[in-house]
């Protein structure tokens, strides 16, 4: 009994290192692969004059790139030990995952392969949290003004026209100033408007949070640090005197033993 117990806790142990030398490997290949589905996104939307056959060329790089991260999934939920598990703390994975299936729209892809991409760079401990705070924004502000570009340039009442229009009207958005100049006219539009918002405002957030637990971590660890200098200096002093105390119980002795002598001559 205890050799198929120690058996099965091998197995999943062996499973569980498969599992972690599996996203190592596909770490960097996926985020190429992300890369990739952001030039094929933003080629049709930028370049209005591409060929049809270009089009499908991204088209074709885009399905490729979410079936790579589908696949990703799929594997990591056959490696992992407890399913059930994987599935309910990894169920933005499968969101992002099904939703091109639901609605295979375009848009709906680049919600997926953001979600994807997020999810594998947080997994990554050197990424450090100024970083991805940063790539978070430079990423939302492009997709999101490709995005608004490709849904607002046909509107017949829009107003967003050129690429730079749409990047003027991404980072007013986010920083949630909203000068007015630019707005979004179409339904499509206008929800990219309000996940801006919501994203400049939970990105904002989470600055404020890390640049607030920095200045926690600093004045506590200069507290740690007093504390330990005021503990070494007491724990000296009390040696100091305990030395002093030596000494002159040494000094009282040596006094002692001269008079006691004198009183006590040699028989």
């Amino acid at each position: 009994m205890h050799e198929g117990t120690a058996q099965t806790l091998q197995t999943l142990q062996d499973r569980q290192d498969r599992q972690d030398r599996w996203e190592q490997w596909t770490q960097r290949p996926l985020l190429a692969l992300a890369v990739m589905y952001a030039v094929a996104y933003a080629v049709p939307i930028v370049d209005t004059s591409a060929a049809h056959s270009t089009t499908l060329v991204c088209t074709a790089v885009e399905w490729s790139v979410w079936g790579a991260f589908a696949a990703d999934y799929l594997i990591r939920l056959s490696l992992t030990t407890d399913r059930r598990r994987f599935v309910r703390t990894h169920w933005l994975d499968l969101c992002a995952v099904v939703l091109p299936l639901l609605q295979p729209l375009r848009l709906l892809r680049l919600v997926s392969t953001l979600l994807l991409v997020g999810r594998r760079a947080r997994m990554a401990s050197q990424i450090r949290m100024t970083t991805y705070v940063v790539g978070a924004v430079v990423g939302l502000l492009m997709f999101g003004s490709l995005a608004v570009l490709s849904v607002e340039r046909g509107s017949p009442g829009g107003n967003i026209r050129t690429l730079g229009d749409a990047l003027w009207w991404s980072f007013t958005t986010m920083t949630t100033v909203g000068y007015g100049d630019h707005s979004p006219t179409t339904g499509l539009g206008r929800i990219i408007a309000v996940g801006l918002m919501l994203s400049g405002i939970a990105l904002l957030g989470v600055v404020t949070a890390n640049i607030a637990a920095w200045f926690i971590e600093r004045f506590e660890k200069d507290d740690v640090e007093e504390r330990a200098q005021t503990e070494a200096i007491l724990a000296l002093t009390e040696e100091v005197r305990a030395l002093r105390r030596e000494v002159a119980a040494l000094r009282d002795g040596a006094r002692k033993a001269p008079s006691l002598t004198a009183g006590h001559p040699p028989r």
